[in-house]
């Protein structure tokens, strides 16, 4: 929201709130391990790809092309949208919807594929729900940004 400073008579933006700092900054750093993940998985990081099993780096690896691009849109777009947050860009909830679009493609891919057992069960489907959850509040968040 843009005001007019009385002083000079000029259209001003107000201090970003120090929550709207802390979310952002928590955004950055949450999506970072995410980036982390689809780098390290798709390259093929020796040392990374140890804690998985050969199961599961034979599903990573055969991971059809549209499930990866799906994968990479929900992580990057979350990671630019985090950014955009704390720069207090309109085009953050864009980020963060393509995010959230590019989430529910993976996610259901990797069910519909069998991945659920694979990854650990009932513990895949609660780190799941929290991504989504966490994705859904960050898109929420953007409208923060006229506070």
């Amino acid at each position: 929201m843009m005001m007019i400073d009385k002083d000079t008579g000029l259209m001003t933006r107000p201090n970003t709130p120090w929550h709207l700092w802390l979310v952002g900054i928590l955004a950055v750093l949450w999506n970072s391990i995410g980036a982390l993940d689809f780098v390290m998985t798709q390259v093929q990081h020796e040392d990374y790809m140890a804690n998985f099993t050969d199961a599961q780096k034979t599903f990573f690896y055969s991971m059809p092309i549209w499930a990866v691009a799906a994968w990479a849109a929900g992580v990057w777009a979350a990671f630019i949208g985090s950014v955009l947050l704390l720069l207090r860009s309109r085009f953050a909830v864009v980020a963060f919807i393509a995010s959230l679009v590019g989430m529910a493609v993976s996610f259901s891919h990797n069910l519909a594929a069998g991945s659920l057992e694979l990854m650990g069960g009932p513990v895949y489907l609660i780190m799941t729900a929290v991504i989504v959850v966490i994705g859904v509040a960050l898109s929420l968040s953007v409208f923060a940004l006229d506070a």
